[in-house]
């Protein structure tokens, strides 16, 4: 719950985040429950959100969506920032050479933003675009706290929260360090179970010719396709990939 004297921008923010995870929409009480503020702060707020675009409702259900300009900003952010057309090819390619699913994803406070993802020709996988995951569960949020400037992986590494995901999660502090310092060093992190029973991962960074980390890229299966293990076949295909994205995407 935000703070009792966070201002009406503030506020609006939140709700239009809590709204962002309603996919089939929500109504103006379920909103203002998740949130924890009055109902009619709310349902003022999300009218101010309908009249501005941001937010949409449905007179039938009487929920409410994300508006289209929140698609607007979206994109605009993603061709800002190279994500649109110039990755999604590579990780066309990547998905065609290794006929796995392939994922970009951007560190995003405490968890990895997943920006872009093509689907295998036989499985898909059921990250999207927009969804947030865990740090020290996934391959690519290990990816992205073990390439990311000094200071900001030891503050990472040193609190970042572990609650378990499945029983492989790793969720002891020593354990979370020497995982890290071991993507490190080979350059690369698995998923093996950590974050969703029966999928595996690989992913490595995707780093700017100045060493700035930019992302991280994943090619992703369920285990009963390719474990962990043998996902690393794909590692020239992947750093292939990587490198080209580094040359394309503009710095952030």
């Amino acid at each position: 719950m935000a703070p009792d004297s966070a201002g009406t921008v503030g506020k609006a923010l939140e709700l239009l985040t809590c709204l962002g995870s309603f996919p089939h929409g929500a109504s103006a009480s379920q909103l203002a429950q998740r949130v924890d503020y009055p109902f009619s702060t709310v349902y003022r707020l999300l009218n101010t959100l309908v009249s501005t675009g941001y937010a949409s409702f449905e007179p039938e259900t009487k929920h409410y969506r994300l508006g289209l300009r929140v698609f607007q900003l979206s994109h605009q952010v993603a061709n800002a920032r190279g994500l649109n057309g110039l990755a999604l090819p590579v990780l066309e390619t990547l998905t065609a050479a290794t006929g796995e699913s392939s994922l970009l994803s951007v560190l995003d406070g405490e968890r990895h933003l997943t920006v872009h993802k093509v689907d295998g020709p036989q499985f898909r996988i059921t990250t999207d675009p927009g969804d947030h995951g865990p740090l020290h569960t996934t391959a690519l949020g290990k990816t992205l706290v073990a390439f990311s400037a000094p200071a900001h992986r030891e503050h990472l590494v040193t609190t970042l929260a572990l609650p378990a995901q499945t029983p492989r999660s790793i969720t002891d502090r020593a354990t979370f360090v020497a995982e890290i310092e071991r993507v490190r060093e080979r350059g690369w992190a698995t998923q093996d179970e950590e974050n969703d029973v029966g999928m595996a991962a690989l992913a490595v960074p995707v780093v700017a010719p100045g060493g700035r980390l930019l992302a991280a890229l994943a090619v992703a299966a369920p285990v009963f396709r390719r474990s962990a293990q043998e996902l690393e076949e794909f590692l020239p295909a992947l750093r292939d990939a990587a490198r080209q994205l580094a040359l394309q995407l503009p710095p952030r």
